[in-house]
């Protein structure tokens, strides 16, 4: 559900596992041109799409008789979306959650998104992350990521439905810790980015990731997750990927605020959703009501929505009161 740059490469990675797809697109001319080209024009005009991927503007014609409904649109939308498509649901399908954000508002992640909205179990519902940039691997340039639901069982589902010879996904039990991961990443992106374009080195870039890595283990502790899921696949990965990368959309945003561009200016240049632009107000929500510091999404925050100058949030960063600090992914300190 959803044809965009994830959502297109994940229906071909669905397909070169020999599962048949029906990609749902929000404009009937996407949907026509998968159907008589075999390539998506807007994101991927020159990657062919197997012949078992076809697609329709019609959400009651793509859920008809799935048993697993992938969710791929941005994460601001799929309440408005499920509110739709609920009533085409299968009873028993999976629902696996490729989005990575937290919802403005209510600070809910993804699953709890589904769940409320379509009364789905819990055991129903999965959550793919990982190092997942999406270019490389419509290019099939071999990668890895994670399976995470409540139901082992039915993460070893989907793990058997996506599994590739150029896409290996592993399993895991921490549906929190795998989405919390995958949505904190982006806003850490946006601050690598940000020193990238003011031209800063490879010893600030390892401290962003790095500390942005434990903000994100302190937050995903505090709600329950496991922080050893952190140091792997949809942690310490897909951060590195999604910081590093020009790929990453995140990254590219940064960059050009770091270079001096307005938000607006910044979104020309990417023009595609940067996650991290509008998930840092929700993430640090998140964090103010339970109680943890993120000083990192909190500055990236402020230069997005208050206006701050990147260069000056680098000076607060720097210039925070000194706590005693060890330095693990288990530290709740500062």
């Amino acid at each position: 559900m959803g044809a965009g740059s994830w959502g297109t490469v994940f229906a071909k990675i669905l397909a070169d596992a020999g599962t048949p797809v029906t990609v749902w697109a929000r404009r009937a001319e996407i949907a026509e041109a998968i159907n008589s080209t075999h390539r998506n024009p807007d994101y991927f005009p020159d990657i062919d799409l197997p012949r078992l991927v076809s697609a329709t503007d019609d959400a009651a014609v793509a859920l008809r008789g799935a048993d697993l409904v992938v969710l791929s649109v941005p994460s601001q939308t799929l309440r408005g979306n499920l509110a739709v498509w609920k009533e085409h649901l299968e009873p028993v399908a999976t629902l696996l959650s490729l989005m990575k954000g937290i919802e403005l508002g209510s600070t809910e992640r993804m699953t709890e998104v589904i769940a409320e909205v379509t009364g789905a179990a819990e055991s129903r519902i999965a959550v793919l992350s990982g190092p997942n940039l999406a270019r490389e691997i419509a290019e099939e340039q071999p990668t890895a990521s994670v399976v995470a639901c409540i139901d082992h069982g039915r993460a070893v589902d989907v793990q058997k439905a996506v599994t590739t010879s150029y896409f290996r996904p592993y399993t895991n039990t921490d549906v929190v810790g795998c989405e919390l991961g995958g949505a904190v990443k982006n806003v850490i992106a946006l601050a690598y980015g940000m020193a990238a374009g003011m031209g800063m080195g490879d010893n600030t870039k390892a401290t962003i990731i790095t500390r942005g890595l434990a903000e994100t283990t302190r937050l995903g502790t505090r709600l329950g997750a496991d922080p050893t899921t952190f140091a792997g696949l949809a942690g310490l990965g897909d951060l590195v990927a999604t910081c590093s990368s020009p790929l990453s959309r995140n990254h590219t945003f940064g960059e050009q605020l770091g270079l001096g561009a307005t938000l607006e200016e910044a979104a020309r240049v990417t023009k595609q959703t940067a996650e991290g632009v509008k998930s840092c107000r929700s993430i640090t929500d998140l964090a103010r009501k339970v109680g943890v510091e993120m000083p990192i999404c909190d500055a990236v925050e402020r230069v997005c929505h208050e206006g701050l100058d990147p260069r000056a949030a680098v000076a607060e960063l720097m210039g925070r009161e000194t706590k005693p600090e060890i330095d693990s992914l288990r530290s709740d300190n500062e």
